[in-house]
Order: C-alpha cells, then structure tokens, then sequence
C-alpha cells in the first residue's frame, strides 16, 4: 500500500505540475492493486445552440482522479471543475467532474470525425473510460428542400404531399399543419404521417380540401414551408333517363336527364354526353294528321321498315370493319411490356401466345391486364433481348400483335395467375437440339461474364469479378513455393436453394464458388461479398453456408458465434470471409424481429418503342449489391434503355407490408397514360424474396404529338407504412435516342486478377516485419491480439490462434477490407497507437528496442 500511496502522490503532483497528465503513465499505473472505477455518469451527447457553451459531466466510485480526453487529447487541469461527496445511501466516496466547451472550440476541431470528449477516471486498480459524447454545433436552414405542392384529386383518389425539411443538426423533425392545426396518423387513420416525412391520404374526402403547412422544426428553430392547397373534387354522375314522351306531330319522341347524382362541385368536371335525347317513333305509334301510323298504306309502311334494315345492317357492317381497323392498329402501338396487348385474346381462341399452329390454345392461360405487367424473372442481359434467331418462336398471331420476340416475357406474365399444376412448358427445338423454357420464364445465355480466373504461386494475388462487388484474396505465402494453381471464383446464376423460406431466410448476396476442389493452402483466403441487410444483431440472424458434395446446403457458423473453422466479418455493405476450403458459399440472413431491414436499389430507365410516339418507363427494385443492379445495367443497355435519375436506396422492412410503384405528376396537356394503370402493388414475398425473381415493372406512356420531346414525372416506390423514394424524371424524348447508359462502377471495373506484389495494399518487407513482431508476445505485450483490436477485429480471436501466423491472417482480412481505399492510414495509426500505449519513462532493454514502421 506504500507504493500505491506513492503513485497516488506521484500522479498528483504531475498533474499539478504540468496540468495534463500522459497516456503512458495512465497505462503505467494498471498494475497497482485496488478497485476499477465504476462511472454513474458518462458524458452525454450534446449540441451547441447559437454561441452558448455546453457542459460535459462525468460521476464516478471509487476515484483518485476524472480527466477528460477530448479528440485524442488531454484537457488542462485548469478548465476541470472537481467536487468531491459522500454518498448517503452507499457510504462511497464519489468524485464529479464537469467541463465546458464553445462553439469556438468545436469550430476551430478540423478532424475525420465530429468533435468527442471522453473521461478517464483512476482509482488503486487502474484506470476505466467513460463513452464517447460528440459536441456538434446545432442550425436549422431555412430553405426546404422540397416542399409540398397543391394538387386536385377526385373524391376517395388518394393524395400523396411531399415534404424534405431543411438541412439541420439535429435533424428536424416534421409535422403537417391543415388551416393551421395539427394533423397526424393518430387522431385519422385515414391519415398517413410517415418517418420520411409525407403526408398520404389514403382516400381523400370532401372535408381534406384545404391549405397543408410541413412545419420542421429542432433545438435551434423552427421553419414553415410554402403552403399547399388541396382540393377535393367530385366529377358529375348522369342521373337515370327520364321516361319517354308521347310521339309528336314529326314522329318523334324524347327524353331527358339531369346531371346531378351527384352534381359536380369544387371544380368536378360537367357530366359527358347529352341531357337530352330524342328518337322516331316505331311500332305503329306515330301519328300523321291525327291518324296512326298503321292506318297509312301498307306499301309505304314496307318501304320505310325496309329502309331501316338495310341502313341498320350497313352501319353495322362499317362498325365492324371499323372495330377491326382500331384493334390491329392498337396492338402495334403496344409497348414489349405487353400492357393490355393480350385485351383481345379472345380473337385467338383466349390463348394470345400460341406458340405454333400445330400447338392446342390452353384456355388457362389467357389472362386480360388492366394496369402495368411487372415482372419478376430472373434479370438477365436476355431478359429484355429478342430471342436468338434459331430459338424465336413462330407464330403470326404474335407477330400480328407484335410481341413475337417477347414470347418468354408474356408467358411468365400470364403464369403468374396461375396455380404451379397448371403451368405450361415449352421447348423450341433446333435439329436433334432442344431448349427447354422453364415455366418461370428463365432463359439463360452468357452466364460466363461472372466467372474469373488467374494461376497463382508463392505471391499470392487477387481475383476480382468486375462490378459485382466479390473478389478473393490469396495471401503471400498460401502457395507452396515451388507450386502454382489455377484458381477461380464464379457467381452461381442458377436459382438458389440455400435459403429457406420456411424460416424467411433470404440470400443477402450472391452464392460464390472458388476453387479448384482439392487446393492446398498454408493460409485462408480472404474473399469479400457485398450484401443487402442492414446489419443489426438485434434483428438480424446471419449465417454463412457452404455446399455439400450432394448438392444440399449446410451452416457452418453465425456470423456472431465463435468458430475456428472460419472466419465472418461484417461492414455496413461487405461481409468478408476467412475460409480455408474451396467450395460454394452463400450469405444468408434470417429476421428476428419485424425491424430486420433489406436494402433495395430504386432505379428507372426510359426508352422509345417502335410506334415513335409511345415511351416506356421501367422501374426496377433490387438487392442493393453491386451484382444485381449489374445485371439490370446489361439489361437496359442491350435494349438502348437510359439510366433517367440516380438509382436510390429504398429501407424495406420485414414486417410483411406490400410494396407500391406509382407514377405522379405526368404533364396531361402533352403525355397521357391508361386510366388505373397507374399504381402497380406487389406482395411482401415478392419483394423479400427478389434476389430470386427482382421486381420490376413497366408504364407505357403516349404523347400526344411527335412534336413533344421533354417528359417530367415522378416515380413513387415505397412500402406500406414504410420508407418512401421519390425518383424525378425529368428527359429529353428523340425518335433516335440510343445513349449509352451511365453506371456508377467500381474503379477496378476492368481489372478481374492481379498478381505478386501489385495486388496488396502492404508492401511485402512492412507485412513480413509487422508478422515478426507481433506473432509472438514480447515483454511489453506486443502481440497479435493487440494488433486485432487496433484493427477493430475484436470478436471470435479463437479463429487466429489456430493459424500459422495470426498476425499475417489479420493483415489478409485488413487487405480485404481495404481493397477500395488505397491508403494505409487506419493501418499506420494502429501501429503508432500501439507505439504510444507503453510508458516511454520505463527503462528498456537493448533486445526490447522499439519497431520503427515506416510506409
């Protein structure tokens, strides 16, 4: 205790002395016996309000003594308020600690992260940390960045108010405002006041006309935005006709209706068509000098009923030509997307995909389509292609519709109505060749743009499939010296079983292969994939699979379980894997609760169809992985398809809500769309399980003159009760227009190997020297582990401790994580922390001397 009591003294007379005190010696004094700190207050997070300072506060039992550390450096003793009490309930002594800090000091803080404070109290054991509280200095913009804008809607149409509030610290939160009160999902459950901000009515009523407000407001103020004014219409319903009146002198009749049931109000449209309507009168009921019809002479009274057949019998004739005329011209006009091309399946017996002549019409199959046929096959760069010359199906009926070369497309279409025993297959046959068309539309050509390969030897290297965020690391010294392999690594196209369904399990990234079966390795391979799930323990069970010899799939680890048969680890878009085997491997997550999040990537593409005048907009919701909207680029640009508005990120929830696409805001004067086409819903299966089948889904829109080239809209894709993205499409429309489409690719998107030394971040002597000294645990406790938690690699260390070299295990899975950033910063801060961690005031031992690492 004596030499505790001279420690105590030492460490305040340093401090007063020098007002700081070091982190060396604050290491140094963990070896004195007694009690760790428990803190019963930590710093908590805060924000400066105009130029008022903010107070930081810290409690702490048993303590000699509370600092605070504030962006890695200590504050003066000076700026410390200390007090010192008796706890009356537990007799303990408790010391609390208080500081201030401006808004001058957070402004003039130019770090990587927002400015932090922490505190570090002592007591006879050692030292104890408090967690860290972020000052951040707090504002409200004034300009929305969005905001609401008046609309007229039809009684029970729904109305969707868009509001972004002004940029701010802390983010502000948002209320509506109706005639200036308040509205909300709680007193209307009609109302729908959303965490993104809108307003939605689900059906408007007469009493939602009125002026909305979005009022954001924060800590610091409060903003209004531009008021929308909302009216509710009610178009006219014609009233039932009136009865006939008697036969007038001309022979005639009448009747009349009235346009009220109901009458128009709040700018509703007048009813179409006529009030009144006026006919001869047949059957013997005209009068002609006060006689009846029948009394005139029967040879006239023949005539006049010969007229009238013949003039009925022409009319109808000319109808049906007409009709005929306006059907063909229609189906022409149609886009690929099939919508309403099939409304007259009824000419080809109900069956509009008749594959050949000689095939039987399947009346089950026909199916009539009101709203945008979206479709859930599997996205490949054939998915939107003409089928291959030798492959198309022959029909006329389907040239005559002009859908021939989409035949696959309209059958999934139709199938998906059906119940799995009634599904139809096809085969097209090419000499003794034939090509089986799976019942879920499927058609696979070119799958080898998503294999690489490359030899490796002692150096190791990298495999890299381009644009799909995978690839594989093979470390330095993995291969035997006087060996070389073959190696390569493919992303499986096929559909997968290695997720089940039963438990809502979903792939959060592609299944990878990486061989060749039999490979010998002295370390593990770092592979990365890019995954969709936003990652949360508390939501989240996230398991790692491989497949077996038999083709069945097997778990091999939880991603939070210890394992030393390999390695998870898992960042915010990146899991990234230690494995020592070859084989094929999937990620797959099981939600725990309904707040399991799966990110989608929103995207939309536009493009001209043959008519000239009609132009498609396809919306597509993927996995948010660089894999799957890689595949929908290849897609889109094998039919000329333009990338119109940033791909957005859409949160969607595991809570079984449906997912809803609608188009708003079309400029009516120069587009117009079908009525009720508009809106396309899809189930929460549909969604959760679209690595399987991605959603996507197609508006055909028509202008009304070749004259019209710029289309400004909204797309709104959001789910129920859920997160919402607005994608704004404002283009150019030209006959021509066949641009290249823009894709935001990685920047080794042409790169698929690199070999030795150019495929590492690490120069070779910096890793070899970096293994040396932290392979084996040295006098001051340089070791492996502490290399993993300077690396934030803090969980399941068993794994290393079985490998040949731990250390060089952990700079493979830093290579891996690091692939993207090019610098070794965070890896020369880590090694200069540990530097800095022993107390420098020790003496030292000439074979103890200190590793200079120099990048």
């Amino acid at each position: 205790m004596a030499g505790l009591s001279w420690c105590a003294r030492f460490l305040r007379v340093l401090i007063d002395f020098t007002g700081t005190v070091s982190d060396a010696l604050a290491d140094s004094l963990s070896s004195v016996g007694g009690t760790l700190p428990h803190f019963l207050q930590e710093p908590e997070d805060a924000y400066i309000i105009k130029n008022n300072p903010i107070k930081l506060r810290c409690r702490a039992t048993p303590a000699l003594q509370i600092f605070f550390k504030c962006n890695g450096e200590w504050v003066h003793q000076n700026q410390h308020t200390s007090q010192e009490y008796m706890d009356q309930n537990t007799g303990l002594k408790i010391r609390e600690v208080t500081i201030n800090v401006t808004r001058q000091q957070v402004e003039d803080f130019h770090g990587p992260e927002d400015y932090w404070c922490l505190c570090v109290a002592w007591s006879h054991l050692g030292t104890s940390k408090s967690r860290k509280a972020t000052v951040r200095i707090a504002y409200l913009r004034k300009n929305f960045e969005q905001d609401p804008q008046g609309k007229e809607v039809p009684i029970k149409g729904m109305i969707v108010l868009h509001c972004r509030p002004p940029e701010g610290v802390p983010m502000a939160e948002v209320e509506w405002l109706k005639n200036e009160e308040l509205v909300g999902s709680f007193e209307d459950d009609n109302i729908d006041t959303r965490a993104d901000h809108n307003l939605i009515i689900n059906e408007a009523r007469l009493s939602d006309s009125g002026n909305y407000t979005c009022l954001a407001s924060n800590v610091v103020a409060k903003r209004r935005s531009a008021t929308a004014t909302v009216v509710v219409f009610v178009d006219g319903v014609w009233e039932e006709w009136s009865e006939w009146t008697m036969c007038s002198a001309q022979c005639e009749r009448q009747r009349w209706r009235e346009c009220n049931s109901p009458p128009p109000r709040l700018r509703g449209k007048m009813c179409e068509g006529e009030g009144q309507s006026t006919e001869n009168c047949t059957g013997g009921l005209c009068t002609q000098n006060g006689k009846l019809m029948h009394d005139v002479k029967p040879q006239s009274l023949e005539n006049s009923i010969d007229v009238a057949l013949y003039s009925g019998l022409a009319a109808g004739v000319i109808a049906v030509v007409v009709l005929i005329v306006a059907i063909t011209l229609y189906r022409k006009s149609q886009s690929e997307y099939g919508v309403d091309v099939i409304d007259s399946s009824a000419l080809a017996g109900g069956n509009p995909l008749l594959l050949n002549s000689s095939m039987q019409p399947d009346i089950t199959v026909g199916q009539t389509f009101s709203s945008p046929i979206c479709f859930q096959d599997s996205i490949d760069k054939e998915l939107f292609d003409p089928l291959p010359d030798k492959v198309k199906v022959q029909s006329s009926f389907m040239v005559s519709l002009g859908v021939a070369d989409r035949a696959e497309y309209h059958v999934k279409a139709h199938q998906e109505t059906l119940p799995a025993n009634l599904h139809p297959k096809y085969s097209t046959v090419e000499g003794k060749k034939t090509t089986m068309i799976a019942p879920n539309g499927i058609h696979t050509l070119r799958k080898t743009q998503f294999k690489t390969s490359a030899v490796f030897g002692h150096l190791g290297g990298r495999l890299v499939i381009p644009n799909a965020g995978v690839s594989l690391l093979v470390p330095h010294g993995a291969i035997a010296d006087d060996t070389s392999w073959e190696m390569y690594m493919l992303i499986n196209q096929e559909e997968s079983s290695a997720q089940s369904e039963e438990r809502c399990e979903i792939l959060l990234g592609p299944e990878i292969t990486y061989g060749p079966p039999g490979l010998n390795l002295s370390y593990p391979v770092a592979m990365t994939i890019a995954h969709c799930a936003e990652v949360s323990a508390e939501n989240w069970n996230i398991k790692l699979k491989r497949q077996t010899k038999d083709n069945k799939w097997e778990e091999i680890m939880s991603v939070d379980d210890e394992s030393t048969s390999c390695y998870c680890l898992m960042d915010s878009h990146s899991c990234h894997l230690l494995l020592d085997q070859p084989g094929c491997y999937a990620l797959v997550g099981e939600p725990i609760t309904d707040a399991a999040i799966k990110r989608l990537r929103i995207a939309v593409f536009g493009s001209v169809e043959a008519s000239s005048i009609d132009y498609s907009l396809r919306v597509h919701c993927v996995d948010d992985t660089p894999h799957a909207f890689q595949r929908v680029v290849t897609a889109e640009t094998s039919r000329g398809g333009q990338l119109l508005e940033e791909p957005k990120m859409l949160f969607f929830k595991g809570n079984c809500l449906s997912l809803q696409v609608s188009i708003q805001d079309i400029p009516q004067f120069l587009w117009s769309i079908k009525p009720f086409t508009t809106c396309q819903e899809f189930s929460f299966t549909q969604v959760w399980y679209s690595n399987q089948q991605p959603v996507h889904c197609a508006f055909s829109l028509q202008r009304h003159s070749t004259s019209t080239t710029q289309l400004s809209c909204k797309i709104s894709v959001r789910q129920v009760k859920g997160h919402e993205q607005i994608l704004q499409v404002y283009t150019t429309v030209g006959e021509s227009e066949k641009e290249t489409v823009p894709f935001f690719m990685q920047a080794d998107c042409t790169v698929t190997s690199q070999t030795g030394a150019k495929a590492f971040k690490i120069p070779l002597s910096i890793r070899q020297r970096i293994c040396t000294t932290f392979d084996t645990a040295n006098t001051k406790g340089k070791d492996w582990q502490l290399l993993a938690q300077k690396l934030h690699i803090q969980r399941n260390l068993s794994y290393f401790t079985k490998q040949k070299s731990p250390s060089a295990v952990i700079l493979s899975l830093w290579e891996a994580r690091h692939q993207d950033s090019g610098d070794l910063d965070s890896l020369a801060s880590a090694l200069e922390e540990i530097g800095k961690i022993h107390c420098k005031s020790l003496p030292q031992s000439p074979d103890d001397k200190e590793t200079d690492f120099t990048f």
